[in-house]
């Protein structure tokens, strides 16, 4: 009988306090599911801790975004989506946003696991309900894996891959059979899947990019539609699920308005004009130049830096090395050398930013030090097969004195070019066979030209031939899914809890599958080993050793020419909002949290400024 306590322990340390089933001790069920460790929440929560249970509901917000859309289907690869149509759809279960890895239920009233992991089954809750009246069924879960996994959007067959099939085991329970092999994952990828109706479906395509906002049973729905110009989403008064723990103080405004603009410019000043009422600025020049403004100097406009205690990730230009001239390491490298961070830095973004040395910068799993005893064990058998420096140095990006010169770094790109077997001839940097290193970089809108000019007069300096192509969204959208590009600029978000998903971004086998994260087109035996590694640990400090090890890897093979972060959401917005004292530790909790003032509207539309929070800026 040892095997079986030695299992059920296992099993509590992974998907936190539950209570055993009687008739089989090796099974458990509970209301929540995480990947390491206890549930912060137990089974008679309340609420979340960082809401307002109490919140008022009603008033309005509108947002801007950028682009334009042409899709409100967000599970299929076609299209440029509306990114917000997550509103519209419930999950089986929901993340606490002070927990790195935990849901509860939502759809799903409780998750049963057998200690083996061989499986996970759900059981739904009978209230729960589409937009439609018509209930959510075993069925409907069933249907959802299915399409998903053969009609959607190609990650999920990567996601899910593990996933022998979904089998209906009553009206209200749906169950997950694995295959042999890694299952860490599973239970908690599983737990967030979206539900969709399979009577809606009966009679559309899954497949196909629509206008039409598809049957969802989450807690809003679209009320109005203009392609690729605006959407507004109406919250349901009486939704099936306002009553549940995981709802209370939570998606509190009657209106959500989201308006889309071509022009960065004009959608910076149309804050000002009061067309919208909430801005996170993602360009310091404008944070440290441009809010000087009456709305902002009065206080009917407010502005705040909010921590941000998630994985930075990575913001960086991306190589396509499925191109020959991106092959080699060193040219690679030498192209990062040519980047001159620290007088972009200066002269560009104010000193905003830090610079990017890591896949998950701002977080305990980004490699800042030598590689500990942990760490060692895991590459050592990899050792001839990955850069040298891996072993005994962190990964630090090129720097430079600031002054705009940068001679030192393009001598040393130079050295690099030359040993990687290129040459310059007439000022153009040339192969063995005489051709020109040309390189494009590829945007879909006119900002990023201001930082990647002064890269291009580097690598002019060293020989090489580069340019900017800017094209519309939609092409530029299938052009990166197709993989049809030199170079682009691309921000991955990094979870609290990485596993399987670091296929999508770096395995061999998302390399050549169109739509697939894996931009610079990684095939390298060495990361895939590593990535088995961190689906496979067991603990936190297991993933910890197991994610620094990939990063120093991802890291000194030059993939990227890394970019910069910084550990904050900064914000602006009209002084008509109030949100809880205590913030999302995972999340800034906008929508989530937040809710409409109608005091502090009626002092602003009287052009007075509301009292300003305890951390706004000056």
């Amino acid at each position: 009988m040892g095997w079986r306590r030695t299992l059920l322990a296992a099993l509590l340390s992974i998907i936190g306090p539950t209570t055993a089933m009687a008739a089989e001790p090796a099974v458990t069920r509970s209301h929540g599911v995480s990947v390491f460790g206890d549930l912060k929440y137990k089974a008679d929560f309340s609420h979340f801790d960082y809401v307002n249970p109490t919140a008022p509901k009603g008033g309005a917000i509108r947002l801007a975004a950028i682009d334009s859309f042409d899709n409100l289907n967000p599970y299929i690869l076609k299209g440029a989506k509306e990114g917000s149509m997550g509103l519209t759809f419930a999950t089986l279960m929901t993340r606490a946003n002070d927990e790195p890895d935990a849901l509860y239920g939502y759809v799903a009233e409780s998750v049963t696991l057998p200690a083996d992991r061989r499986w996970v089954e759900v059981t739904l809750r009978p209230e729960a309900r589409f937009h439609d009246g018509s209930a959510i069924t075993a069925a409907d879960v069933a249907f959802t894996f299915d399409t998903l996994i053969t009609k959607g959007h190609p990650r999920y067959r990567i996601l899910f891959a593990t996933v022998a099939k979904a089998e209906i085991k009553g009206p209200r329970r749906v169950r997950f059979n694995f295959k042999a092999g890694n299952t860490r994952d599973l239970p908690t990828q599983l737990a967030a899947l979206p539900v969709l109706s399979r009577a809606y479906y009966a009679k559309r395509r899954f497949d196909k990019t629509t206008l039409t906002a598809p049957l969802g049973s989450g807690p809003y729905k679209v009320a109005k539609v203009e392609g690729g110009r605006f959407i507004a989403y109406r919250r349901i008064a009486d939704h099936w699920a306002a009553h549940l723990p995981v709802m209370q103080g939570r998606f509190n405004f009657d209106t959500i308005r989201i308006d889309y603009f071509r022009d960065r410019d004009i959608a910076f000043e149309a804050l000002f004009a009061g067309a919208y009422d909430f801005r996170e600025e993602f360009t310091s020049r404008s944070w440290a130049t441009q809010y000087n403004k009456p709305a902002v100097r009065d206080g009917r406009i407010v502005r705040e830096i909010l921590n941000d205690q998630n994985p930075s990730g990575l913001q960086a230009f991306f190589f396509n090395t499925r191109r020959e001239k991106f092959s080699d390491r060193r040219v690679r490298a030498a192209l990062d050398l040519a980047f001159d961070f620290e007088w972009t830095n200066k002269n560009l973004f104010y000193g905003a930013y830090k610079r990017t040395n890591s896949m998950f910068a701002n977080s305990e799993l980004a490699a800042d030090g030598p590689p500990d005893a942990t760490e060692l064990k895991l590459l050592e058998p990899l050792r001839g097969q990955v850069p040298d420096a891996v072993f005994n140095k962190p990964f630090r990006a090129p720097q430079t004195d600031g002054s705009g010169r940068n001679r030192v770094n393009l001598r040393k790109a130079a050295k690099l070019l030359r040993q990687a077997g290129y040459k310059v001839i007439d000022n153009r940097l040339v192969d063995a066979k005489g051709k020109k290193f040309v390189i494009e970089f590829l945007l879909f809108e006119s900002s990023f030209q201001r930082i990647i000019n002064p890269y291009i007069r580097n690598l002019r300096r060293i020989g090489v031939e580069a340019s900017i192509r800017i094209v519309d969204v939609a092409n530029f959208i299938r052009r990166q899914q197709q993989y049809d590009f030199d170079v682009v600029v691309e921000r991955y978000s990094q979870l609290l809890t990485p596993g399987v998903e670091q296929n999508i971004y770096y395995g061999s086998k998302a390399a050549d599958t169109p739509g697939m994260r894996n931009l610079a087109g990684i095939k390298n035996p060495a990361v895939d080993h590593l990535i088995a590694k961190v689906m496979g640990a067991k603990s936190r400090p297991e993933l910890v050793a197991a994610t620094r090890a990939i990063d120093r890897v991802l890291m000194w093979n030059r993939y990227v020419v890394p970019q910069w972060y910084k550990g904050a959401h900064t914000i602006a917005y009209w002084n008509k909002f109030s949100r809880p004292a205590v913030k999302p530790r995972y999340d800034l909790g906008l929508l989530d949290t937040w809710w409409y003032s109608g005091r502090k509207a009626a002092m602003i539309k009287a052009g007075k400024a509301p009292p300003k929070p305890p951390k706004a800026l000056p």
